[in-house]
């Protein structure tokens, strides 16, 4: 396990700036996971969107498709379409994750080309539990 303190607001309000969370170390990676990995000597936590082989499309008001079907987001606040340096649709490269923060018009995510598409090698791990603050523990799935 890697013990993280999230700072900024990126996935707000999924994870708030302060709050601590465990990652387990695994490649095992699904779409909806939150990951961390490392960019630029950081650790960026990050939505698990598409992955090797998925079409991946953003309109204006900040839908995601995947696949051709809107991915139902529960978890955001508010739908944006944010910093965007792609054109859309962008399929995934071979091996790669495609990420996205929860607070889309603040989050630099894979929609940056600097920062692109996560490799496998990359990833610390997901999020597994948050531990604090202690009103919010939450053991995720």
């Amino acid at each position: 396990f890697v013990l993280i303190q999230v700072n900024g607001a990126s996935m707000s309000p999924t994870y708030e700036a302060g709050e601590v969370l465990f990652l387990r170390q695994t490649k095992e990676i699904e779409a909806g996971d939150v990951i961390g990995f490392y960019y630029g000597g950081n650790i960026f936590l990050k939505r698990v969107i598409g992955t090797s082989g998925d079409k991946i499309d953003i309109d204006q008001k900040g839908n995601v498709y995947v696949n051709d079907e809107l991915l139902e987001e529960a978890y955001l606040a508010k739908k944006d379409l944010g910093k965007c340096e792609l054109e859309f649709p962008y399929e995934v490269p071979d091996g790669m994750y495609f990420v996205l923060g929860d607070n889309r018009a603040v989050s630099l995510d894979s929609r940056i080309k600097s920062i692109g598409c996560v490799q496998s090698d990359q990833i610390v791990g997901r999020v597994v539990i948050r531990v604090w603050p202690l009103a919010r523990v939450e053991i995720m799935h």
